[in-house]
């Protein structure tokens, strides 16, 4: 695994942190610990994957939906990181 540049020099997670242990957790089909982990990384997969088909079908309100889904995602990514922050403390 990749150190994280924040935790490293900084001493505490970044939003991104968990992001690996999720993707390895979905790749090994765990779902749930997938999500407990990095409760974002679903919903950014299908985020790329329905803007690559975007790019290539050009859907009639493909832009619009991939706004609401981006912000809908930063969402997710903001309010994990807070629960996580306050959960565990800022410096764990």
């Amino acid at each position: 695994m990749l150190p994280c540049f924040y935790k490293k020099y900084f001493g505490f997670d970044c939003p991104g942190c968990g992001m690996q242990r999720s993707f390895l957790a979905l790749i090994n089909g765990n779902l749930s610990e997938s999500f407990i982990l990095y409760p974002a990384l679903i919903p950014i997969i299908l985020l790329f994957t329905f803007l690559v088909l975007h790019i290539k079908f050009k859907f009639t309100f493909g832009a619009i939906l991939l706004k609401i889904w981006f912000m809908l995602t930063c969402a997710i990514i903001m309010i994990s990181y807070i629960l996580k922050i306050t959960q565990n403390g800022f410096y764990n």
